[in-house]
């Protein structure tokens, strides 16, 4: 059983990655993402999960420089994004998210949605990147199976993240039998399905019955299936409280209750027919 926030999974090339993060999708730039990422590292997270997109990789820096916090104690994970996929422009967009960044080097750094036709040229500048020494893990996100399987067949290395909306209406149950079969470290994005499943009656009795709070009783649904898992918050209060699933374990039984509440139904777009600014 996890027992800490500092719990770490070990990826395929034996980089530990914590079980638990932050992420800081739609948190403004400047004052919000310092605040809430120096509020995540004083209260123990060690992983914070940006991208390109989200523009507010300069906060983030600026936050890891002022938490206090030696470098090499974090895993700091941002993705290249749509309209920089292709081998050249990957490299470069590299370069421009670890200078706002203010780093030497990431921990991880993912696609960040398969797109059409450019994913395995964005893929061999990742595995530079990694055989260079400049990234310590690299993946994907929004990948289906039928991606990972693509990519893997022209690929030197294996993906070592797959990050994908996941919660109790989107079990994505191959998906995740698939990447543990392959070795590949299965992590949410979207745990609490933007807040939608806070209210559902299910989780809200799991909640009383655990004496924790529904958005606890979620994210303990994802260790114990064993995927990362990174909400997003900026209130302090918040993100002490997602943080606190350490002291107590669901039953196998609920465990079951929660999957049924599965109905294969996304809050974000279906990887297949996203494509939005990618030939931009």
């Amino acid at each position: 059983m996890l027992k800490t926030l500092q719990d770490a999974t070990t990826l395929h090339n034996g980089v530990a990655m914590p079980w638990f993060g932050l992420g800081v999708f739609k948190v403004e730039d400047g004052s919000e993402v310092i605040e809430a990422v120096k509020t995540a590292i004083q209260n123990g997270y060690r992983s914070i999960d940006t991208a390109a997109l989200y523009g507010n990789e300069e906060g983030v820096g600026q936050a890891i420089k002022e938490s206090g916090v030696p470098r090499q104690e974090l895993f700091i994970t941002t993705k290249v994004w749509n309209s920089d996929q292709g081998y050249d422009s990957t490299l470069q967009a590299f370069e421009t998210s670890l200078n706002k960044l203010g780093l030497d080097y990431l921990d991880l750094y993912l696609i960040h949605w398969p797109g059409k036709d450019k994913y395995k040229e964005t893929w061999k500048a990742l595995e530079k990147l990694y055989k260079d020494g400049r990234v310590r893990a690299i993946g994907v996100s929004n990948f289906k199976i039928h991606h990972l399987e693509d990519l893997m067949s022209s690929a030197e290395i294996k993906p070592m993240i797959n990050q994908v909306e996941y919660h109790p209406h989107l079990t994505q149950k191959e998906l995740l039998s698939f990447c543990q079969r392959e070795g590949i470290q299965l992590e949410a994005w979207s745990p609490l399905k933007q807040g939608q499943l806070l209210s559902d009656p299910i989780i809200n009795n799991l909640a009383e019955k655990y004496r924790k709070s529904s958005a606890q009783i979620i994210l303990r649904w994802d260790l114990q299936n064993k995927v990362v898992t990174i909400p997003k918050s900026i209130k302090e209060q918040r993100i002490i409280e997602n943080a606190n699933i350490f002291d107590f374990e669901l039953s196998a039984e609920d465990m079951e209750e929660i999957d049924g509440l599965n109905k294969d139904e996304r809050v974000g777009p279906d990887p297949d027919t996203f494509e939005r600014d990618f030939n931009s």
